[in-house]
């Protein structure tokens, strides 16, 4: 069974689970009020157009719940116990915005009856959702553990240790769906002992090409502490790629409680999650971004109308000012800025500003202090190749210098860049590379800890930084 196959499959157990709860709640909820309902049956059920109209929404509903919190994501990497947690949680949110919004006017004889509501309600839509969900994840799981079902997998090292790592998984009791059809090799290893069970399919240098050559959809990363360096680059080239992440965990690993897994039986593997943010948190984030941003530049219009008046007297030349910038998987667009510096200010090549740059108009100190002259960037926002917070976006010539000494720049461009960022507010504008690289830190900090909680207290502390104009 293909994912798509598999996919629908859950979705269509998930519409029909609505269906049937909302058919046996519209019953229950009419005999709970008029107990000779069965007497008059069609007229009472049927007659109701509130039946129908539940039955073509309400799967809609549930349906785009559950695509809210990612549920039918990676649904060959699904734990039954997990499951049970998220349907549980999803259809208690769920079942509760539906009966605040629709049940509460309902008729009844005792407010008694509002808890016999939920609980049936809370009930049927569980059981009715869950116990599908069970039997497919379950058959699922037998086929992975029986190699019916499996992953091409690679294994990342060559040495003694990738080769214990590659016993240790074929060797394991109950199969986790591992197709292992070869090896790469990383930079400076000699001992290819793992050459003896399996083919060198190359180097880290092309290990890209090798994932889509190989339909790769898992990475084993079986590499001992003296090259854990090389970790890093893997998570760099490989962000994108949709393909899973394992490391085999080190003695400090354990002791540091960084080795989580659900499955008993298996090989303990550290996961390395590719998603910086959940898609329930994904969709809210985004969310946020086009209603505040609309909030902003509906409240920003006066200010709007100064500070094009100050730019224009300021010096000759345009109000805004445009550039290209690497945005969200390397993808170029145009950013949005009140021009600050003097016409032509990078006539003689790309230069960074710095605090006593003469290319700065008065108007432009005055601007970049309290951080107006981004303001424009709203629209980048709303229209998507912005966030209101993510990594600020760089041009094509500073990020090629910048690699060069810190190729884990990379990772940033998994995410949206964002008008502010934890290194803007850290660290503000940046007047070199070093400086650059130095403001990098807080950027890769912040897309490991991303959150809607994050995301809050970095535009609080901005929105001080302008009001104090404090900025760099």
């Amino acid at each position: 069974m293909n994912k798509r196959r598999l996919t629908f499959l859950y979705i269509l157990f998930d519409i029909l689970a609505a269906i049937l709860t909302w058919v046996l709640f519209f019953i229950y909820r009419k005999y709970n009020v008029d107990h000779t309902l069965f007497s008059h049956f069609a007229e009472s059920i049927f007659d109701d157009p509130k039946f129908y109209m539940g039955i073509i929404f309400l799967p809609i509903y549930w349906v785009l719940l559950h695509t809210f919190v990612g549920y039918y994501k990676h649904v060959y990497r699904k734990s039954r116990l997990k499951e049970l947690g998220t349907t549980l949680t999803i259809t208690a949110i769920g079942v509760l915005l539906f009966f605040f919004i629709f049940i509460l006017d309902d008729i009844v004889n005792s407010y008694v009856d509002y808890i016999k509501y939920f609980a049936f309600l809370f009930s049927a839509q569980f059981l009715l959702t869950y116990i599908p969900r069970l039997i497919i994840t379950t058959s699922i799981i037998n086929k992975i553990q029986k190699g019916i079902i499996g992953f091409n997998t690679l294994i990342i090292g060559s040495d003694a240790v990738a080769l214990s790592t590659y016993h240790s998984v074929v060797a394991q009791h109950s199969y986790a769906g591992n197709y292992i059809i070869g090896y790469v090799s990383v930079p400076d290893e000699d001992d290819h002992t793992l050459a003896q069970e399996l083919p060198c399919l190359g180097t880290l240098d092309n290990l890209q090409d090798i994932i889509n050559e190989k339909h790769i959809e898992e990475l084993i990363i079986a590499i001992h502490n003296g090259k854990r360096k090389y970790v890093e680059t893997i998570i760099t080239m490989t962000r994108g790629l949709n393909v899973n992440l394992k490391l085999i965990p080190q003695t400090q690993d354990f002791l540091l409680g960084v080795v989580k897994t659900s499955a008993v039986q298996h090989v303990p593997l550290i996961s390395i999650n590719p998603e910086y943010l959940p898609d329930w948190q994904r969709y809210i984030k985004r969310g946020m971004d086009i209603l505040l941003s609309i909030i902003a530049m509906i409240l920003l219009l006066p200010i709007y109308i100064f500070l094009a008046i100050g730019v224009k007297l300021s010096s000759p030349g345009p109000i805004f000012y445009k550039q290209e910038r690497i945005g969200y998987r390397g993808k170029p667009f145009m950013i949005y800025k009140f021009r600050s510096m003097v016409v032509n200010a990078e006539k003689d090549g790309p230069q960074l500003s710095s605090k006593t740059d003469e290319r700065i108009t008065s108007f432009g100190k005055f601007m970049r202090k309290s951080r107006l002259d981004e303001t424009p960037q709203f629209f980048n926002v709303l229209i998507g190749d912005m966030s209101l917070v993510g990594p600020r976006p760089e041009r094509q010539y500073y990020i090629d210098k910048i690699i060069e000494k810190a190729p884990y720049y990379k990772l940033l461009l998994n995410v949206k860049p964002g008008i502010t960022s934890w290194g803007q507010v850290k660290f503000g504008y940046a007047e070199n590379i070093d400086e650059m690289i130095e403001r990098l830190r807080w950027d890769i900090l912040y897309i490991e800890n991303m959150s809607l909680q994050m995301d809050l207290k970095i535009l609080i502390y901005t929105a001080l930084i302008v009001l104090k104009r404090t900025g760099k």
